[in-house]
């Protein structure tokens, strides 16, 4: 094992992992407020890669723009977790759609997770 290999995020099985639903519950909740403007971004940082930060990060700005266009200011999202569905393809790897109600419409986010050192890593999130 190289030294790079050695200092690099180390995969985790998954008998070394908590149960994800909490995290997808909060990670859920984190990422509607983040797009709704309710919440700093930066607060959600360490549960996502760089990948899946980044993309979260352009879509908070994307929203952001669109409500100064319209002139609508933020406010704080009301929604029901109406159901997680996780399914794990592979070890240490968890992918989950969880099924969001709001007053207006029924949204779905889509998660995945890995295990990166002991802990769960969002390395994908898309709000549908």
């Amino acid at each position: 094992m190289s030294l790079h290999e050695y200092f690099a995020p180390q995969p985790t099985p998954r008998s070394e992992l908590p149960d994800p639903v909490p995290l997808l519950r909060s990670l859920t909740q984190g990422a509607l407020e983040v797009l709704a403007g309710v919440r700093e971004v930066d607060q959600l940082a360490r549960w996502f890669n760089e990948d899946a930060f980044r993309s979260l990060v352009a879509r908070a700005n994307l929203s952001a723009r669109a409500r100064s266009a319209r002139g609508v200011s933020p406010a704080r999202p009301t929604f029901e977790i109406r159901s997680i569905r996780a399914s794990e393809p592979q070890e240490g790897v968890v992918e989950a759609v969880i099924v969001v109600a709001g007053p207006g419409r029924t949204r779905a986010v889509a998660i995945r997770l890995e295990g990166m050192d002991h802990r769960w890593r969002a390395t994908s999130l898309a709000v549908l």
